[in-house]
């Protein structure tokens, strides 16, 4: 399967369903002064006809935005201590499939800006996330194109390149701020056992997790790093179970890497409730399921250095003594380490760089998976990359500029190795003829790039047979 907008379950436009604009206001209003479920049950109805008719991009949007100021109408009746009957679940998904078919609008216009549409993406998010939420207070399970169409959202935001991008509503309960965001929180919703929670926790939950849901993050999916929740983004559950094989596309496949949130869950917040920051205690141990660590970290203070980016490590492999970094590890594992460093070194640490730690023995290989700065500092979340880091030259040509990378070499079964050339990003394309040379050999070997498997922003590894 393959991810594409045209995949957004939306409603059919039907040659015989037609929604009045001109009165359309006078409608809304006249449904507020009816009982709540006689105003709900007008304000739906209008909902679903137009969501089936066809009209202009700017009809269908003001026309959503009055539905939207309707929405908060409801919800502020339908807040924590009310259980929201059906239907309101019902216009939730009827508003996320009306900002669906209109971002099937603006992606086939011409050029679309950035703001207009990660706001349309960003409501059409919300209105699931609302669903789900209310789906959740009601204590059933949403529907299974709810996820689907969620995790696609995500991932138009993700090639759009607007998934951080802000975007200013005032709803109740308190969404994140940005698409990336309001994903996380419907993640970490899910995450958080929802059907254990007492009636209003849930809202009060999801009003918790706006302000932190941005920190985690979605990384590409590695078969050697696979503890923690996975999001397969074809499927229809938020995450894989932890006793789910995957076998959808590598590409559409992510890690929940959550140590930013773990950490900024510690730190003082003044505007947080004590309610808020006791459900957010209560359900922090679910986010990890049963694997919380891979490897049990024993916590520390050891000083120690740091040699950032691949240059700079294979500058150090080679005794050329390139700047370090002192930083200090608070905890450790035998598959990571937390550290904390100077603020200042956030612009050169960003996820997925690679680093090379020094602590007196053995230097250690690893690749950022989190970062999260406060009082104390930059906080890095490193994993140890197995293996043996080695310096390495590579030429387009025998005699051509040279260009530094880093051969992690790994005993294999009997008395092989395996070996991952860390290069970086688009620096070599898959498929092209290289030469590579290491210290002390007075020769170069020919090879053609293999596709990489592990792939960052800063750096990519490629598999190597033989060296």
């Amino acid at each position: 399967m393959t991810l594409d907008a045209l995949r957004l379950e939306v409603p059919d436009i039907l040659d015989n369903a037609t929604a009045s604009l001109a009165d359309l206001n006078e409608q809304l209003a006249q449904a507020r002064l009816q009982p709540h479920e006689t105003g709900l049950q007008l304000v739906l109805g209008l909902l679903f006809r137009l969501n089936r008719s066809a009209m202009t991009l700017l009809e269908r949007q003001r026309a959503l935005q009055s539905f939207s100021d309707q929405f908060r109408h409801f919800a502020g009746i339908y807040g924590a201590d009310t259980q929201p009957p059906a239907l309101f679940a019902h216009l939730c998904s009827e508003l996320a499939g009306g900002f669906k078919r209109l971002l099937l609008q603006i992606l086939q216009g011409h050029q679309p800006s950035r703001p207009h549409l990660a706001w349309c993406l960003y409501m059409a998010q919300h209105f699931h996330a609302q669903s789900l939420l209310r789906h959740y207070q009601r204590y059933h399970e949403p529907p299974p194109h709810l996820w689907r169409d969620s995790h696609l959202l995500y991932w138009i935001g993700e090639h759009q390149e607007c998934l951080d991008e802000p975007v200013a509503v005032t709803f109740t309960p308190q969404p994140a701020n940005t698409l990336r965001g309001l994903y996380q929180q419907m993640l970490l919703l899910a995450l958080s056992n929802p059907f254990h929670l007492a009636e209003g926790e849930c809202f009060r939950l999801f009003g918790a997790l706006a302000r932190l849901a941005g920190l985690p993050r979605l990384l590409p999916w590695d078969e050697e790093d696979a503890a923690g929740p996975t999001v397969d983004l074809t499927e229809s559950q938020a995450c894989l179970g932890y006793d789910q094989a995957p076998d959808g596309d590598i590409a559409y496949r992510r890690h929940f890497e959550l140590g930013a949130l773990l950490v900024a869950l510690h730190e003082p917040a003044p505007l947080q409730s004590a309610e808020e920051r006791r459900l957010l205690e209560q359900v922090q141990h679910h986010w990890l399921g049963r694997q919380q660590r891979r490897h049990p970290r024993a916590e520390q203070i050891v000083p120690c250095n740091l040699v950032v980016g691949l240059t700079a490590i294979h500058a150090q492999l080679l005794e050329h003594r390139p700047a370090l970094a002192p930083v200090q590890m608070l905890d450790a594992s035998p598959g990571g380490a937390r550290l904390l460093c100077n603020p200042d070194l956030a612009v050169q640490l960003s996820v997925g760089q690679l680093a090379l730690l020094l602590t007196g023995s053995t230097p250690t290989l690893g690749l950022v998976r989190w970062r999260h700065i406060n009082e104390e500092g930059l906080h890095l979340g490193l994993r140890y990359l197995k293996g043996l880091p080695r310096p390495a030259w590579l030429r387009r040509a025998p005699s051509a500029q040279t260009h530094p990378g880093v051969l992690q070499s790994t005993p294999a079964p009997g008395n092989g190795w395996h070996h991952g050339l860390w290069l970086p990003s688009d620096q070599f394309d898959e498929g092209e003829n290289l030469w590579l040379q290491l210290p002390g050999a007075n020769n170069q070997r020919g090879l053609l790039l293999p596709a990489a498997n592990l792939s960052t922003l800063a750096v990519t590894r490629h598999p190597l047979q033989v060296v």
